[in-house]
């Protein structure tokens, strides 16, 4: 992956993604679906789950009439398999590379933060709570709180309306090419931190930044935030 180009202002703050991004939960999701499926008997394509990174609940459900055309055989999986995922939640979830150490760095230099996740409340807060995530940031936006979900840029414009900022001077992290879009349909500054789903041409050709962790968005920030001491 080549060297990203650099930030062109200081953002006035950052929207994080949830799922994926910041908290390591898409393979405890997968495997929950996978699971759920193979204790009932559902049999389903290969990577089927994997498609449903980053979408709302509508779109995936969209994805499971689409593929099993059964409401009961649905409505089973998707209890069984929420349940087995909630269970994970509570005793938290493991955080993706340079998480905490970014969320110090933008506090230390007084960097508002907010959350806009495809995840529902109070999911959301739950597992923000779980992961020790949820006092780094005093706005949080789910799916809950607009009428679209991502790739709509809702949760984004909700999210710069409550810190009180123009929705340009504000850089988006996400790992998903849904949550990318949704970003940029925003008007935000969007770099994306793959997890699971890898940018294909069609979405690298969109121009946004790209990195391998969010250590590389740290580097990015530093030499801005170096310039406000």
């Amino acid at each position: 992956m080549s060297r990203p180009d650099a930030l062109p202002f200081l953002p006035e703050a950052v929207v994080f993604d949830m799922d994926g991004l910041m908290i390591d939960s898409e393979r405890a999701s997968i495997s929950c679906w996978q699971q759920g499926a193979q204790e009932l008997g559902i049999a389903v394509p290969d990577g089927f789950f994997l498609r449903m990174v980053g979408l709302g609940d509508a779109d995936c459900r969209r994805l499971l009439e689409h593929a099993l055309g059964d409401a009961p055989r649905i409505a089973a999986l998707t209890a069984r398999s929420h349940a087995l995922y909630e269970a994970r939640i509570e005793h938290g979830l493991p955080l993706r590379p340079g998480t905490v150490a970014l969320l110090e760095l933008l506090q230390a230099h007084g960097v508002p933060r907010a959350v806009a996740t495809s995840t529902r409340q109070p999911r959301a807060s739950r597992k923000l709570q779980a992961c020790g995530l949820l006092s780094w940031f005093p706005v949080v936006v789910s799916s809950s709180d607009v009428a679209q979900p991502k790739p709509a840029p809702d949760v984004y414009l909700l999210a710069a309306e409550r810190l009180g900022l123009a929705p340009q001077r504000c850089l988006a992290l996400e790992d998903s090419p849904v949550g990318i879009r949704a970003a940029l349909a925003a008007g935000m500054l969007p770099i994306q931190v793959p997890d699971l789903v890898h940018p294909d041409a069609a979405l690298r050709a969109l121009g946004h930044r790209i990195v391998t962790s969010l250590h590389e968005v740290q580097a990015l920030l530093a030499p801005w935030l170096a310039a406000t001491r």
